[in-house]
């Protein structure tokens, strides 16, 4: 396991009052960058899922604010009882390949506490999940046009 560089550190917050609206802005800025911009998905990223009481955010900040990486964590129970669900993982491209998506994980899937956590994972990076314990737990399928394979650990 790599040490994060000194610069940055681990958030979580539970609930979307608990996220400071600044860095929730950022946070939403990253992922309009890297999934609308970057992968040229046009779909609306906040969905309102964020707000849900139950929702938990992690992410990875410089010194100065600025989001290294984040996913969010969503209750969803609706579908299966005690199932989580880790989504909208994204890393800003000058913190790739640095360990920081990893740490961000990691922490992700502590705070399910055990759930069974289920994941919509861009295919190209099944093998990285798989690293944390995922395993494919369907047949792929396209979204915005890029293919996905749901993984599952639990």
């Amino acid at each position: 396991m790599r040490a994060l560089p000194a610069e940055i550190s681990l958030r979580r917050a539970d609930g979307f009052d608990a996220v400071p609206p600044q860095t929730f802005y950022r946070i939403a800025k990253l992922r309009q960058e890297i999934f609308v911009i970057e992968q040229d998905c046009v779909y609306l990223d906040l969905d309102g899922r964020d707000l849900e009481p139950s929702t938990i955010q992690v992410w990875a900040e410089t010194d100065d604010g600025r989001i290294a990486s984040s996913v969010r964590i969503l209750n969803e129970d609706a579908a299966e009882p005690g199932l989580r669900s880790i989504g909208r993982v994204v890393t800003a491209p000058i913190w790739r390949g640095r360990g920081i998506a990893a740490a961000v994980l990691r922490d992700a899937i502590a705070a399910c506490d055990g759930h069974p956590i289920l994941i919509h994972a861009q295919s190209h990076l099944a093998e990285w999940y798989g690293r944390f314990g995922f395993a494919p737990s369907g047949p792929g399928f396209l979204e915005d046009g890029i293919p996905h394979t749901p993984m599952r650990i639990g």
